[in-house]
């Protein structure tokens, strides 16, 4: 029983375009959840101790096959071959933002990013990666956005708790120090603190047509 079994929850899961929830697995073959489980365990270390191009993984809430990540340059050829509908990078930072800063309004998202962002928005609909999780509770009822099952498919995150944090991309102190540095405006040193011109040398908020330090911008967007 257990290697019909097995044979089974390999046949479904081979044929699904979309992770299989170990629930349908289990009324699908007619067993317990909990042996569900085991076996689907089972078989993700059984392909792994065999070294296979492929791998039984938990994916967003199901079960699927995919490609074994140190074959991601063969496939990754194989993928883009003719590839051209690829999102651009205002896409990319935009699912970015909603990803992390979900649920949001495009009115937030725009606010973040500093542009317009209402055509971007619409392609992530589109092509299923966002979709309206909520609607705020202000005037307007603005629609919140979050991301889908098939976002967490296609990185191949089981959920949203294993997107990398955020930290891990903010620049150290060291390098947000030397770049507000650099956009500094400054002469010789003086004891009076001034300018040739007998000006007051900017400084703070007045540095770079009184463009606030780099820090600020950070820290205020935590």
């Amino acid at each position: 029983m257990t290697a019909e079994m097995k044979r089974a929850l390999e046949a479904v899961v081979m044929v699904a375009d979309s992770p299989v929830d170990a629930r349908l697995l289990a009324e699908l073959v007619e067993a317990p959840l909990a042996d569900v489980e085991e076996q689907l365990a089972e078989l993700a270390a059984e392909f792994t101790a065999q070294q296979r191009g492929f791998e039984l993984v938990q994916v967003a809430g199901g079960w699927r096959f995919q490609s074994h990540p140190d074959q991601a340059e063969p496939v990754e050829r194989f993928v883009l071959e003719g590839q051209t509908a690829r999102l651009s990078a205002a896409a990319l930072e935009t699912l970015a933002i909603i990803a992390y800063k979900q649920p949001i309004s495009r009115a937030q998202v725009a606010a973040i990013r500093g542009v317009n962002v209402e055509g971007v928005v619409r392609t992530l609909e589109q092509r299923g990666y966002i979709a309206e999780v909520a609607r705020d509770a202000g005037p307007g009822q603005a629609v919140l956005f979050g991301t889908t099952p098939l976002f967490l498919d296609k990185l191949g995150l089981n959920s949203l708790s294993d997107l990398p944090a955020v930290v891990d991309f903010v620049p150290g102190a060291d390098v947000v120090e030397a770049l507000e540095y650099g956009l500094r405006i400054e002469g010789p040193a003086r004891s009076d603190s001034r300018s040739e011109s007998g000006m007051a040398a900017p400084t703070g908020a007045d540095e770079v047509g009184r463009r606030p330090p780099i820090r600020d911008l950070l820290d205020g967007e935590a």
